[in-house]
């Protein structure tokens, strides 16, 4: 064969080869795969600032005379379980992990949400500036939390139906594009709320 005409047939494959991995999916698997790993890495930043604010909240509920213990032990345990979840990429492929990483971070979403009704019986620390600066840190972080969440819920859904429907499940299949893990179903309504952290209430 002919250099030339076997250059032309080269470039012709490759032609139809990207065509044919753009219609069937390939690079919508590309560009959601990027997302969800995108979304994931600020769903783990949010509560990482969640986690990392405790310490102070803590620290600052501890100076207030005859405060439930409990209730701040329940805190400092529940942080704990929490941070010692190992995190690391392939979470987002193994459903097991993200409900164990799921259910510490609900638990310690819990036990502040417990803190911060019981803080309500202090009037010390209702007026101390200290918190009241902490506790509207948390409630931005609570925030956060949701809306990046939510993205990753959204990210992952459409990543998870593109690798179940025809015939993108196809180049699922040849690529390996496992579905990813997401948050609980029976959990939505729970994680769709953030803990209640709002101070004004007399």
């Amino acid at each position: 064969m002919h250099p030339t005409i076997r250059r032309v047939s080269t470039w012709t494959a490759t032609l139809l080869l990207a065509a044919s991995l753009t219609g069937c999916g390939y690079n919508d698997f590309q560009r959601l795969d990027e997302q969800s790993q995108s979304a994931w890495s600020e769903v783990l930043n949010q509560y990482q600032r969640r986690a990392d604010l405790i310490p102070n909240i803590v620290a600052t509920v501890r100076g207030e005379a005859n405060f439930e213990q409990e209730t701040l032990t329940r805190v400092i345990e529940a942080r704990s379980r929490a941070t010692s979840v190992q995190v690391t990429p392939e979470m987002v492929n193994d459903p097991a992990a993200m409900q164990q990483f799921q259910a510490a971070q609900g638990e310690l979403g819990g036990a502040l949400s417990r803190l911060m009704v019981v803080v309500e019986q202090y009037p010390n620390l209702r007026a101390n500036q200290g918190f009241s600066d902490l506790r509207v840190q948390l409630e931005g972080t609570e925030n956060r939390i949701t809306v990046a969440r939510n993205r990753y819920i959204q990210t992952v859904q459409e990543y998870n139906v593109l690798s179940r429907s025809f015939p993108t499940n196809l180049t699922a299949m040849v690529f390996g594009y496992q579905p990813k893990a997401n948050f609980q179903v029976q959990n939505e309504a729970a994680i769709s709320a953030p803990p209640t952290v709002d101070f004004n209430q007399k």
